[in-house]
């Protein structure tokens, strides 16, 4: 990984502090979305209200004050969220009636990365379309100033996770769920779900084992949901006999599970999950991404509903689900969309559902795990030439022989029982090699296989 990259793609615009993402690049990326955004607003005639908020990372408040810089000096006026999940300033955005929102958020990466999440009126992140439009703006440096009597202003929004709180006990069954005083173990890895989970579940009536939930922005592991990121979070929910385990990662988009015998689920799982629960409560269309568990085209087919794919990214599926009304869709990394809340990824609706599944079903966490159809999945990456990519694909289409070849996003190799998605990142300068099948050892076989074939490519 380059330090000195900026990533830039649908995801956002992300980078290493001080190296790729600073406060100078901050201020040029933020005039351009206020630019942006002015021009929304002047279809309604009124100045554009842009909602702004940050995870717990210490470059996070360096960062708020390039972005404030921008936004203002481009007429918008700023509502400021504080420290908030992300997923509570996508739902402000529709209260607000906004015309976007940055979130100062990495996500998953580890503390040395920070980003600049761009949204739209709708909550959704910048689409293709959108994001070409803004980065025409920036690389044009067309920016909308203002001058110094008509520059914007910040206000604060301090209900914004009151209102995100409401919004999801007003989904579940909030009496239920307390009248089972579930033992819940919780890892928010010092991240933003500090401000907003442990008081759901308080207000759940749940005995809270919290775990890195203070706001320090000090990461004591990898801020990334998955197994290898979960070993303290295991031994706590063994030690203490809890009910569950949840992780977020930093912006709290997203939730990993572990169960009261102190495994975890899985990744992809946590939306397995969350779709056997919601299909069997109403049928309708699923929607997932391609990289995501085929456990999730079995639950679609036992409850005769359909089910879509699109390229990675939560704003393919958010666009999908709102077209087809899908009932649950998400990401196999932990990122779990209930449309009944917003088209958003949302680790503690999530969460939330969750519970009331183990409320409602009277079975342990296990035991609801284990009824789920279950595959291998195994996940790699590694680093290769960006310039050497066309004749990679090229080679692969060939190599391969496979059943079905899906290229929306990469190229995913199908056959039955098991497939292979290759595809670059968008967040991070490496290429993504994900494998599921019946065993470990063969979706490790199949990426052994592609790695290989990459490793001679790029020599």
């Amino acid at each position: 990984m380059h330090s000195n990259e900026l990533m830039i793609s649908v995801a956002g615009i992300r980078g290493v502090v001080g190296t790729a993402l600073t406060p100078e690049l901050a201020l040029k990326f933020a005039r351009a979305y206020g630019s942006f955004c002015r021009r929304g607003g002047s279809r309604t005639g009124a100045r554009p209200k842009v909602l702004l908020a940050r995870d717990t990372r210490p470059s996070g408040e360096m960062l708020r004050h390039a972005v404030l810089a921008g936004l203002i000096d481009t007429c918008c006026d700023v509502i400021d969220l504080g420290i908030a999940a992300t997923p509570t300033l996508q739902l402000a955005i529709l209260h607000h009636q906004a015309e976007g929102a940055v979130a100062i958020t990495a996500s998953h990466n580890p503390g040395e990365w920070n980003a600049l999440k761009l949204f739209r009126p709708n909550g959704m992140y910048l689409n293709k379309e959108n994001g070409g439009e803004f980065l025409a703006l920036y690389a044009s440096e067309g920016y909308a100033r203002c001058r110094w009597d008509q520059l914007g202003t910040v206000s604060e929004d301090v209900e914004a996770t009151r209102r995100h709180l409401d919004r999801i006990e007003t989904l579940v069954n909030v009496a239920l769920i307390r009248q089972r005083n579930f033992k819940v173990a919780l890892d928010c890895c010092n991240g933003a779900g500090g401000v907003i989970t442990p008081r759901l579940l308080k207000e759940l009536a749940c005995d809270v084992i919290p775990i890195n939930c203070d706001l320090t922005g000090d990461f004591p592991h990898n801020p990334e949901p998955v197994n290898e990121n979960l070993a303290e979070l295991c031994t706590t929910v063994k030690q203490h006999g809890a009910d569950v385990g949840f992780a977020h990662d930093a912006d709290v988009d997203r939730v990993a599970i572990v169960t009261d015998q102190g495994q975890p689920v899985g990744e992809d799982y946590s939306l397995v999950l969350a779709t056997a629960y919601m299909l069997a409560k109403t049928k309708g269309p699923v929607v997932t991404n391609l990289s995501t568990t085929q456990a999730m085209d079995d639950l679609a087919r036992q409850y005769g509903c359909a089910i879509h794919r699109t390229p990675i990214g939560d704003v393919n599926v958010s666009e999908k689900m709102k077209e087809v009304s899908a009932v649950v869709g998400g990401e196999g990394n932990g990122g779990v969309i209930l449309p009944q809340i917003q088209y958003a990824r949302d680790g503690i609706g999530a969460l939330a559902l969750i519970l009331e599944y183990l409320a409602t079903s009277g079975k342990s966490m296990s035991e609801l795990n284990a009824e789920l159809p279950r595959y291998c999945i195994v996940k790699r990456v590694m680093e290769f030439p960006r310039e050497r990519m066309e004749l990679a694909w090229s080679d692969l289409r060939q190599f391969a022989h496979a059943e079905e070849v899906d290229e929306r996003d990469g190229l995913k190799f199908i056959w039955t029982g098991r497939w292979v998605h290759i595809r670059p990142s968008g967040t991070e300068p490496l290429i993504r090699i994900i494998a599921e099948a019946s065993t470990v050892s063969d979706a490790n076989s199949l990426c052994d296989t592609m790695m290989q074939r990459l490793e001679k490519i790029a020599a």
